[in-house]
Formats: C-alpha cells, sequence, structure tokens
C-alpha cells in the first residue's frame, strides 16, 4: 500500500506517463493505492465540469482512504512539521503538504508523489517515507 499524492494523480488524469504515474498504474493495477480526504479534496476543485466532479468524486471515495486521527492529532502534528520547516528556512508552498505528510506518517505509509516540497518534509522529519521511482527508460 501506499499513499498517492494529488500530483500524481492529476498527471494520470492529465494522461502524462511520468515515472510517478507508471507507479501508481502499477499500484492501481494491485489494489494498493491509498488516498486521503484532503487528497481527495485537491483533486475535486481541479474538476472542469459538473459530470467530470462527479466521476472524479464516485472514483476517488472508492479507493482505500486513510483519515486523520480523531481530535486534531494529525492537524496538530502537520502544523507542528510545517513550523520545524519554517524554523529550519523552509517554507513549503501548501500546507496541504504537511498534512499529507502527517497521514503518510500516523499510517506508515511510502508517498508516491512529484513534488519537490515532499524531499524537504522528509528532511525534516525522518519517518516520512518517499517512494523512489525509476526513471522511464
Amino acid at each position: 500500500m501506499a499513499l498517492v499524492d494529488s500530483t500524481v494523480w492529476i498527471d494520470l488524469l492529465r494522461g502524462n506517463d511520468s515515472p510517478a504515474v507508471m507507479t501508481l498504474r502499477r499500484l492501481l493495477a494491485e489494489g494498493q493505492a491509498v488516498t486521503a480526504p484532503v487528497i481527495l479534496q485537491e483533486v475535486l476543485q481541479g474538476a472542469s465540469s459538473p459530470a467530470n466532479l462527479q466521476r472524479l468524486r464516485e472514483h476517488f471515495l472508492a479507493l482505500p482512504m486513510v483519515e486523520p486521527a480523531p481530535g486534531g492529532v494529525t492537524h496538530a502534528a502537520a502544523g507542528e512539521l510545517y513550523a520545524r520547516c519554517r524554523w529550519q528556512g523552509v517554507t513549503p508552498r501548501s500546507p496541504h503538504d504537511c498534512l499529507i505528510a502527517q497521514l503518510a506518517i500516523e499510517h506508515d505509509l511510502p508517498l508516491l508523489h512529484d513534488d519537490r516540497d515532499f524531499v524537504a518534509l522528509a528532511g525534516m522529519d525522518g519517518r516520512l517515507r518517499l517512494m523512489v521511482v525509476a526513471p522511464v527508460s
């Protein structure tokens, strides 16, 4: 199982064949791709029409989904991760990335992504495991 960031889902939906998309295709075929509510939100907010929104919603709600811990625990930890980054002179472009990273950490899932901010986040918290994808040859 692997948590898949919206960057990879969006590339798949756009028909890109990046190494991360190729890995996502394999994960989907094996039933190993996982999403999260924040990733669902990021994908849906880019829908091109009401019909497209409905198709995306149905597809993504059918996927296995990891949930944040109750009581705001996950969000608090994501906020702490963002603050630790800032203290080290690194400001993630999206606070959602910290939440996604925290979800991957809490659920002990590797993260499939195509976003340089996750590399910086992994440097801040060694518990974040990033999937390494082989370049297409």
